[in-house]
């Protein structure tokens, strides 16, 4: 097989699957700014299927996670906030 083919062929798995994908942002408002080891539990949570990206806005103290809601649940984002002991003030969208 040429190496033509498999880059095309995998350049079009690659676009079907994204245009599959159901992406959802959520944001939480924190009660208090991350500690060191509250971020590398974030860290270990962006390894799980379907979460695509976290951002920290230290500014406004809020959280935001990007991720495939056909893979993952909010309650499973919530549940993987509370393993690493990161307490939410509230859900802001």
């Amino acid at each position: 097989m040429n190496s033509g083919y498999l880059r095309i062929c995998l350049e079009f798995r690659g676009g079907w699957y994204n245009a599959a994908m159901t992406l959802v942002e959520v944001t939480y408002e924190l009660q208090s700014p991350l500690t060191e080891q509250q971020l590398r539990h974030l860290g270990e949570f962006a390894n799980t299927y379907g979460l695509r990206r976290f951002r920290i806005d230290e500014s406004k103290k809020q959280l935001s996670f990007e991720y495939d809601a056909s893979r993952l649940r909010e309650t499973q984002v919530a549940h993987a906030l509370g393993q690493a002991r990161i307490a939410v003030a509230r859900r802001v969208n």
